[in-house]
């Protein structure tokens, strides 16, 4: 019998679970605490658990882990890559950085990407799968476990098109900033996305409270199209009407990736042409050299 995979459950979830299992509802509580507060990697930890609860949770449910196959760490400012792997052998990456604000962790969603952008490495080989919760939950975990150090915020912007596993990061979201786990606050989470103009209504309506993070890079269908196949499917004039609309929805400013890329998208015709483009939004655009 395959086993259920605990640490992947919201706490609305998990308490649906245990009641369905005819426990009593506070014993979902109890299990989330040691399962994300205290990183308990096994059941027989959980010690104000009775002995028989836990041994069925054991022969039931798994609590999944992650290994670190490869660290390296930055000589200059101590920036650490980590290279994960799961179980099933794939891997993925997350890096750990220092700012004046505390530790911030970029972490992967998917294991490979189909969005197929030009600029970028991830997508080169195409999606395998998407993370799970828990496999998405276990690489801030881990980074903060092999640092000594308290992660302060978050950002989905590693290997992957988080829109593009939207139930499994909604359920990561939640977890991840539950009072009753490690509690990082929606405010401390930016979620980057290629643009998936679907899926950002979607998570508009959700009123979640993170920064939205928009991958742009050109600010006509022309140049978008040569760097970023997304746009045949949802071109920029309808991708900036989202963004307006979610900034509108969720009172949330949106905040733009442009990466330069020299003789392509970095002249000053250009730049009038992207400072035209968001008129008016209040946006913050992050220019990459």
């Amino acid at each position: 019998m395959e086993k259920v995979d605990i640490k992947s459950m919201t706490l609305p979830k998990l308490e649906d679970f245990c009641t369905g299992q005819g426990l009593a509802k506070f014993r979902a509580g109890q299990i989330f605490q040691w399962i994300h507060q205290k990183q308990a990697n096994s059941f027989e930890q959980m010690t104000n658990l009775p002995a028989d609860l836990r041994k069925k949770l054991d022969q039931t449910c798994e609590i999944p882990g992650i290994s670190i196959r490869r660290k390296l760490v930055s000589q200059i400012d101590g920036t650490i890559k980590y290279l994960y792997e799961f179980s099933d052998g794939e891997t993925v990456e997350s890096v750990l950085m220092q700012y004046e604000h505390g530790y911030s962790l970029c972490i992967s969603t998917q294991v490979g990407c189909r969005m197929g952008c030009r600029f970028c490495a991830s997508t080169l080989m195409g999606l395998e799968r998407s993370l799970t919760p828990a496999e998405m939950l276990n690489e801030v975990y881990m980074a903060g476990k092999d640092s000594g150090q308290k992660i302060s915020s978050i950002v989905l912007m590693g290997i992957g098109e988080p829109l593009d596993n939207f139930d499994n990061v909604m359920d990561f979201l939640s977890i991840i900033s539950c009072p009753q786990g490690v509690n990082i606050g929606m405010r401390n989470i930016s979620l980057s996305t290629c643009g998936l103009v679907p899926m950002i209504y979607k998570l508009a309506e959700r009123h979640l409270g993170l920064t939205l993070s928009v991958s742009l890079h050109a600010p006509t269908d022309e140049m978008r199209s040569s760097m970023m196949p997304v746009n045949d499917v949802y071109p920029v004039e309808q991708l900036i009407r989202a963004c307006r609309d979610y900034q509108q929805e969720t009172g949330r400013r949106v905040s733009f990736e442009y990466s330069m890329v020299n003789g392509v998208n970095d002249s000053p015709q250009t730049a009038r042409r992207l400072a035209q483009l968001i008129k008016g939004m209040g946006a913050h655009v992050n220019l990459i050299p």
